[in-house]
């Protein structure tokens, strides 16, 4: 099958959308990706990559092209703006480039902006072939609450953008069934939406540390681990006020990745006199992330108390899953069901750290065989939900289904 994938990310910025080209490659298909000039998470294009430069690429026999965008900078709402429009007319203008190849889908990959899937429309017009997309953060829910937004101007804008996409895209697959109503309100058919999860790589399995990557962290203590994007909507402070309530207890707080929010939890470390608890170790590739998984004793995942939150499951919840750990979640919804249901750790809700910090006590005093069997519980669930060559396979029967 030739598939063109639309999507603002790719390699060699880390998305999920890597692996799905690599594996649909793999098995035979003829991959081409749309994508822009890469500047996520930095905010800068990557070294050796610019409007002029590598326009077209073809990486393990995936063929790429390159549209101009404007960098992202320090993700503020202008430049973000600015860098959300750039994608769809510097992807319309490079898509001229695909006029004459044959593709039998266009799957389009939306973390974030929905704007993604307008190129993927207008090539759709042109060639007449259908569309799948991947909603994983779904507009204008996330919009409103990631920037704070009392006003109803900005929702009211990107209404009418929002249905005009859902209502072009053949069939539009959702990452949490919480997605489903915001879709069916806007007066989409429930028989064109299809609960779709996000998988973990394979390169995410329970490991055995070959080395210890902790050196500076007691043995005895009791590591709970945080991996992905220091942010606004990962609630630091309430992570923070856990960390001041457990403060006596010989637990330790491992910090793996870089974001926004970085620089004010670094600060808030030093007010409150943890730093000897806290290690803030940076972002590291993601083929380290499973041996860092394998050197502590639980996982860790919040989210601030908001609707679209409530809603999402975020893709951090699969890898840790899939690596066979103890989870410790301060969350509502979905993501905490996913917790509950699959018995591999402890939720409570969000920004709730009086009761999260009961629940790491109660965990941290958990034997290491009883660790072990919420470890199990996890890989079970994990193979039984989320396992990569069966959605992968469900994917494939949907782009026959629709073309």
């Amino acid at each position: 099958m030739n598939i063109l994938i639309v999507s603002q990310y790719f390699s060699p910025e880390n998305f999920r959308i890597n692996d799905l080209a690599d594996e649909l490659n793999h098995r035979g298909n003829n991959i081409t990706v749309l994508t822009s000039v890469p500047n996520y998470p930095h905010g800068k294009y990557f070294d050796g990559y610019g409007i002029f430069k590598k326009n077209k690429e073809n990486i393990n026999n995936i063929n790429i092209i390159r549209s101009p965008i404007i960098p992202r900078g320090s993700g503020s709402g202008i430049r973000l703006t600015l860098n959300y429009l750039s994608f769809v007319f510097g992807a319309i203008f490079s898509s001229l480039q695909l006029i004459n190849k044959k593709f039998d889908v266009i799957f389009v990959f939306e973390p974030s902006p929905i704007t993604v899937c307008l190129p993927a429309i207008f090539i759709k017009k042109i060639k007449k072939i259908p569309i799948c997309l991947w909603v994983l953060d779904l507009w204008p829910e996330s919009v409103v609450s990631a920037s704070n937004l009392n006003t109803k101007f900005v929702p009211s804008l990107l209404n009418p953008l929002v249905k005009y996409i859902y209502n072009k895209s053949d069939k539009i697959l959702v990452s949490s069934k919480g997605f489903i109503d915001s879709i069916k309100k806007r007066g989409i058919s429930k028989n064109k939406i299809i609960y779709f999860p996000q998988w973990a790589e394979e390169i995410f399995k329970p490991l055995i540390p070959k080395q210890k990557l902790l050196e500076k962290i007691p043995n005895h203590s009791f590591k709970i681990m945080f991996a992905g994007n220091i942010g606004e909507a990962q609630d630091f402070p309430s992570i923070i006020e856990t960390a001041k309530i457990l403060k006596n207890e010989n637990i330790h707080w491992i910090i793996l990745g870089s974001g926004r929010k970085q620089k004010w939890v670094k600060k808030e470390i030093v007010k409150n006199k943890l730093t000897d608890k806290f290690h803030m170790l940076g972002s590291y590739p993601l083929d380290r992330m499973p041996e860092f998984y394998a050197q502590a004793d639980c996982m860790l995942f919040s989210l601030k108390r908001e609707y679209i939150f409530s809603i999402t499951i975020p893709a951090k919840v699969q890898s840790y899953l899939a690596c066979g750990k103890p989870v410790l979640a301060m969350i509502d919804g979905e993501a905490a069901s996913v917790i509950e249901n699959s018995k591999a750790g402890l939720t409570c809700e969000s920004q709730n750290p009086n009761k999260f910090a009961k629940n790491i006590l109660k965990l941290s005093k958990l034997k290491k065989n009883e660790l072990n069997e919420l470890g199990n519980n996890a890989i079970n669930f994990y193979n039984k939900e989320f396992e990569r060559k069966m959605l992968i396979d469900k994917l494939e029967n949907i782009f026959t289904e629709i073309t």
